[in-house]
């Protein structure tokens, strides 16, 4: 649920290209299904720059890609993108607007084609030469954004504009983009001298390197398993039973396979009988990245952060925080940190009543034993079947995955008119499970854009959720479309079954579909105006999680799976009493790994041991030993395979006090459907993108700042006042 959406664009669009990167993450050496069949013999490299062709404005060619195409392919790309800012450098005529901020925007269309391709290839089908190949990109894409940003004459070209701004009859939207395009440059060193320009694209490449080993090394690790023999399945439900077993054939292995991802771990650690197991499987996962082995990535972790420090100082600030958070709307980190202080107590002390709960409970049960982190989960789940009578297989009946897949466009209809119709077999895909929607307004039938969909875990499939954009919505050259996907990872139910998943499921599932319609509802004149600060863009995902438990959605979908019958309203009283348990588990995980990301690069020296950085903060916070980090730094890759994240994982409780908040004003009206409300949440937050401030498009929502308080009640704490 909380991998970070992702664009693809031109750099000087936002400079969202570098946070693609984030996908370079997985080292997968299955064949390609799709997208490697043999292209026409027309086909060369070439084809992966142009323009898409096909419906609906042009769809990606993902059935005409072949990998060693992509490494020329990017060659000429950055070629005609340097060509193009040098031209715009030395244009003959005055800076204005039109002839330098808007030539930037128009310009990078042959990168903007294969960069899709190409990092959806590395995420969701990366064979091995995709990882040999990211890591000639990523060093490549990095040296080309400085050239541009380091162009003395673009930049006093963008300068002049910027300063002469307020004396020409520009839109707001058009002093919107000069200003973030000039702060954009300012903050990547456009005024640095010769000297520090050098040492600042030096650091830029070997970051890039460091971020694909990082995460090609993390990604080694997490392909590794635990075999389970029969006598070791005791409390394990039957379709987990199914796919660990599937997971051990793909891998022509007997028995069962537990895969050290997340998505195959927790549900063992809450379900299984087996302590001893428990506590190996858990272990094995938290020390991937830890390993004495090749893949240990401690010492690119120093040397990260370490880059990291050294680039914050030569452009002039205390630390990579403060740089990476001056476009932020928190802008600096004591404001971060003041939000982590003001949670972390009640979360704290929510644990504390939680542990002893299960304490109790494991005593009662004769089991001799202290509750530990391979514990939590385990005992969790009994003390909530002991206190709410809610066994979580008895709901997950009710999830039938295309129900509620049908459940997240029922929302869209609803709340903003959208229509979603079908259209696979008619556009290309990289994998036959891939599905696309064709979405329109149901008003007149318009067009609004396409929706790719990628539900399904396979081996070597990047784990996690996300959101990719392929294509931003804009009206810089008349309207252009959007292009959005959703990628999931749940379980492929076996041949003629239903696909069933947990409430859990359901949440992520509706929460990256709110990330797709936000890519979806933009509607700004300009690209690079589609992005918005990273701890705004979480936001809109989380409120649309809250519309799985309304009782329209629940009456209409959260149907059996076998007998069809709706979920029953005992069922359903149960679920929303349990809304706030374990609350404090799910918060402290999380917040102590966003102390730690604040802490480590908070620090000016940029000098760290990963190690005693973890143990030394988290004795400082008070961190229960009963709980580990969500993400230990040694495969933190929201940290350390981009710099999108770092010094930014707070950004999901700064983006979930803003959802909660939000979510009142739907409860408010008595009618968490209601049109006007819906309205306004679609045009002032949704399709605005990043044209108006984003605080001040949240105070033109809800008619103030946002409350923490709402966020609070939400997890069941005691408010902080």
């Amino acid at each position: 649920m909380e991998t970070p959406q992702v664009t693809v664009r031109n750099p000087f669009r936002g400079w969202r290209l570098p946070s693609v990167l984030l996908l370079i993450i997985t080292f997968i050496v299955n064949p390609i299904v799709q997208a490697q069949k043999t292209p026409p013999s027309s086909s060369q490299p070439e084809i992966l720059l142009a323009d898409w062709q096909g419906p609906h404005g042009g769809v990606p060619p993902f059935d005409h890609i072949r990998s060693e195409w992509f490494e020329p392919a990017f060659e000429a790309a950055a070629t005609a993108l340097l060509n193009e800012a040098d031209t715009i450098a030395n244009h003959p005529s005055p800076p204005t607007f039109d002839n330098t901020i808007a030539a930037l925007e128009k310009s990078g269309g042959a990168l903007e084609n294969v960069s899709p391709l190409f990092f959806t290839m590395t995420a969701n089908m990366n064979a091995p030469e995709y990882q040999k190949i990211s890591g000639i990109i990523r060093p490549m894409l990095s040296k080309v954004y400085d050239q541009i940003v380091f162009n003395e004459k673009l930049f006093q070209r963008i300068k002049t504009v910027y300063q002469d701004r307020e004396n020409h009859s520009l839109t707001p939207e058009q002093l919107r983009l000069i200003e973030k395009t000039y702060e954009r440059y300012i903050r990547r060193g456009a005024q640095l001298n010769a000297a520090d320009k050098e040492r600042m694209g030096k650091i830029n490449q070997e970051l890039a390197k460091h971020f694909t080993d990082f995460g090609n090394q993390v990604q080694r690790d997490e392909d590794t398993w635990i075999i389970l023999g029969r006598e070791d399945l005791a409390g394990l439900p039957q379709p987990m039973i199914d796919s660990y077993r599937a997971a051990a054939k793909k891998r022509n292995l007997s028995g069962y396979a537990v895969v050290n991802t997340r998505s195959a771990v927790d549900p063992f650690l809450t379900f299984s009988d087996h302590r001893s197991l428990r506590e190996k499987i858990w272990r094995a996962f938290i020390m991937r990245g830890d390993n004495p082995n090749d893949n240990n990535t401690n010492d690119i972790i120093k040397r990260i952060v370490r880059l990291r420090a050294d680039r914050a100082k030569l452009l002039g600030y205390p630390s990579h925080a403060h740089w990476r958070m001056s476009d932020t709307m928190a802008k600096e980190p004591a404001k971060a940190m003041a939000l982590l202080d003001r949670i972390w107590p009640a979360a704290v002390a929510r644990v504390k009543e939680e542990v002893a709960d299960m304490q109790a409970l494991a005593d009662q049960e004769n089991a001799d034993i202290t509750i530990q982190p391979w514990d939590y989960r385990y005992y969790m789940e009994k003390v909530r079947q002991a206190r709410y009578d809610l066994d979580q297989t008895e709901f997950k009946n009710y999830f039938e995955l295309n129900n509620m897949i049908r459940a997240s466009y029922y929302m869209a209809e609803r709340l903003y008119g959208y229509q979603f119709t079908e259209i696979s077999g008619t556009v290309p895909v990289f994998h036959p499970d891939i599905r696309v929607f064709k979405v329109t307004h149901q008003s007149d039938g318009s067009f609004v854009g396409l929706l790719y969909r990628d539900d399904f875990a396979r081996q070597y499939k990047r784990s996690g959720a996300w959101q990719s954009t392929y294509r931003t919505q804009h009206k810089l050259n008349g309207q252009v479309d959007a292009i959005v996907s959703n990628n999931n990872n749940f379980v492929k139910a076996a041949e003629g079954a239903k696909g069933l998943i947990s409430l859990d499921d359901a949440e992520t599932l509706f929460h990256e579909f709110g990330h797709a319609i936000h890519g979806l509802a933009n509607d700004t004149t300009y690209p690079g105006l589609a992005n918005t600060p990273r701890d705004f863009v979480e936001f809109p995902s989380q409120v649309h999680e809250n519309w799985v438990l309304t009782r329209e959605v629940l009456d209409r979908f959260a149907r059996h799976y076998q007998s069809g019958e709706p979920m029953p309203q005992s069922l359903i009283d149960k679920m929303k009493k349990a809304e706030t348990f374990n609350q404090g588990f799910a918060t402290v995980e999380y917040m102590a790994s966003a102390y730690i990301d604040m802490m480590i690069h908070m620090d000016g020296s940029g000098e760290i041991d990963p190690a005693a950085v973890e143990k030394e903060v988290l004795a400082n916070i008070g961190m229960p030993k009963e709980i580990v980090l969500r993400h230990r730094l040694p495969h933190f890759l929201h940290l350390f395979s981009s710099d999108s994240y770092s010094a930014g994982y707070y950004s999901y409780l700064w983006s979930d006090v803003m959802a909660a908040d939000a979510w009142k004003a739907f409860e408010e009206t008595g009618n968490v459907w209601d049109p006007g409300v819906a309205k306004t949440f679609f045009d002032v937050i949704l399709a605005s993108g990043d044209a108006i401030d984003r605080a001040e498009a949240y105070r033109q929502f809800r008619g103030r700042d946002p409350e923490v308080e709402a966020l609070l009640e939400n997890r069941g704490f005691p408010s902080s006042n």
